[in-house]
């Protein structure tokens, strides 16, 4: 459905404008489908970026300024989100052997298993991306990359 009637609205001051309503309506509508998918796992986007990154370094350790570095929203708590993800038995924290005012964090095995059941439950999960050829999807990334530089 076109943005004009997703949000009512007939007329953009351009082009741009336009183009930056879609990209934040759609940023939106893809988060509110990614949310539902997490939700029967009780993982949050925010968790679910943190288990990822250390799933990408597991088994190497990483640091609180490496999460930060990593995440995709950079206003997130990261030691508010280590905290929960502790609690749930999915990542721990460990003082750093080297550096005693570092902290090493790792994911457990509980954490890579659930990322595993998630991985499955996204795949079958159609949010809108399917409608893309791949030749589209690849220059919508392009663009995308293009107004980030």
């Amino acid at each position: 459905m076109k943005i004009e009637d997703e949000i009512q609205q007939k007329s953009f001051k351009s082009e741009g404008h336009k183009a930056q309503i879609n990209i934040l309506y759609t940023a939106n509508f893809l988060s509110v489908k990614q949310t539902a998918v997490f939700k029967p796992f009780g993982i949050t986007l925010p968790q679910f970026n943190v288990l990822r990154i250390l799933r990408g370094q597991h088994p190497k350790p990483a640091t609180v300024n490496l999460l930060m570095e990593r995440m995709l929203d950079k206003t997130s708590n990261v030691s508010r989100i280590m905290d929960k993800l502790e609690a749930k038995g999915l990542a721990t924290r460990k003082q750093c052997p080297n550096d005693r005012r570092s902290v090493d964090i790792l994911i457990t095995d509980a954490g890579l298993e659930l990322l595993k059941k998630m991985d499955v439950a996204m795949e079958k999960q159609q949010i809108g991306l399917q409608n893309l050829t791949e030749q589209e999807a690849q220059e919508l990334n392009r663009l995308l990359d293009k107004i980030r530089d």
